[in-house]
């Protein structure tokens, strides 16, 4: 058994994920051991001033700094840490990489959207699927979504756009991206039938918190719809 830690440093929030991993059967398992997330929000700077504010910065340098202690503590043999949207478009995100080395030791890699996709496809998660179903699985993050389209239970295309849920916030998104992401599902979907979608991420998960389905059952389009209706008539505040 193998003890591995991941660090995500997000649009939204920072995460420390660390877990256990071990095959049985040919397949991987995976034991959460501790998940700790910091709510930073660094898409609210990169997203509007194309920079992360020096009191951001020295912020996400404290939560690594925290990170490193506490791989440290459960004695993580490896670890990966990336940096996704928000870093991908600061003009200082590559600064505060090189900070965070000097300060955390802690080596950070901003990946591009295209790597991002093949990271959450690698996670194994075919394993799990119906090897009669086209699936469309649909990461949502602070700045990004990413869209992985699965056939008989293998990968067979996926692509980064640049929509999220903290770009949506500072109406940073664009009706072009939205109509390229239309256009793709479109492209990759229409020639599959039986298709089913998978919804992964914190605002994903807790729509379906709210719809009040049980664990491993599907939401209805119909749900979904009175859900976004709802929150629609409430105001941000």
């Amino acid at each position: 058994m193998l003890r591995y830690a991941a660090i995500d440093i997000g649009s939204n929030a920072v995460r420390l994920l660390i877990a256990d991993i071990s095959k049985h059967d040919g397949k991987f398992k995976y034991k959460k051991n501790t998940l700790i997330r910091v709510p930073l929000r660094l898409g609210d700077d990169a997203f509007l001033d194309q920079k992360i504010s020096a009191k951001k910065a020295e912020d996400l340098v404290k939560t690594m700094l925290a990170f490193k202690n506490l791989m440290d503590v459960y004695h993580v043999t490896e670890y990966l840490a990336c940096a996704t949207s928000a870093m991908r478009e600061a003009d200082n995100g590559q600064d505060i990489v090189k900070l965070i080395k000097q300060r955390a030791e802690i080596d950070l890699e901003i990946i591009e959207g295209q790597r991002e996709a093949n990271i959450i496809y690698a996670n194994h998660i075919e394993q799990d699927l119906d090897q009669n179903k086209t699936y469309l699985y649909i990461d949502v993050g602070g700045g990004s979504t990413e869209l992985s389209v699965f056939v008989d239970g293998a990968p067979e295309a996926s692509k980064s756009f640049n929509i999220g849920t903290i770009r949506m916030l500072d109406n940073q998104d664009k009706e072009e991206t939205w109509d390229e992401m239309k256009t793709w599902v479109k492209h990759h979907t229409k020639n599959h039938k039986n298709l089913a979608a998978i919804g992964t991420g914190g605002n994903i998960n807790k729509l379906f918190r709210m719809a009040d389905e049980k664990d491993g059952a599907p939401m209805s389009l119909q749900k979904l719809n009175t859900l976004y209706n709802k929150l629609t008539s409430y105001s941000l505040k």
